[in-house]
């Protein structure tokens, strides 16, 4: 019984900070986008303005200001690759290959992300696996170097947002 009342403290302030966070999200504009079909849901930067979700319903793109910066988010299931190891992995051959520069990568079993520049454009994407393990969603960032001062910051609190919903 004695070890239960820290414990509780504990709780009681993770969910006190939790709430600030998602407090501090709404307050600042960021809107909310969750996915049906693939079961995920992702926070969106302020400024981006939804385009319809795609025909499939596999996802949507959100633009800021027209066209400065381009956010895509969808789901997929594996058909090409057998796990999303090797998904990811694909995907990230395709921008290699594609001749994005690797600015950064790293990847667990349930996620992977990198960022990498070519012709003065970044991009970002970040996978996840999907809960029963039939797929993936997926997220990608893309916007100017030139403008990078101003979305660079959002790079963080997007893919921390970016969740299977179990």
């Amino acid at each position: 019984m004695r070890g239960t009342l820290p414990v509780m403290r504990l709780i009681t302030a993770l969910l006190a900070i939790l709430l600030a966070v998602t407090a501090a999200h709404a307050q600042s504009g960021w809107g909310y986008y969750a996915n049906g079909r693939y079961g995920y849901e992702v926070d969106i930067p302020p400024g981006f303005e939804g385009q319809g979700e795609s025909d499939n319903g596999d996802g949507e793109v959100f633009l800021l200001d027209g066209r400065v910066g381009k956010l895509t988010v969808w789901g997929g299931y594996f058909a090409l690759e057998p796990d999303f190891e090797s998904e990811a992995n694909a995907r990230f051959a395709d921008d290699r290959d594609d001749g994005w520069n690797v600015i950064s990568q790293a990847a667990t079993p349930g996620w992977a992300t990198w960022s990498a520049e070519k012709s003065g454009r970044v991009i970002v994407q970040h996978m996840i696996a999907l809960c029963d393990a039939s797929g993936y969603a997926a997220l990608r960032l893309e916007y100017a170097q030139t403008d990078r001062p101003r979305l660079d910051d959002l790079v963080e609190p997007l893919v921390t947002s970016f969740k299977s919903a179990c």
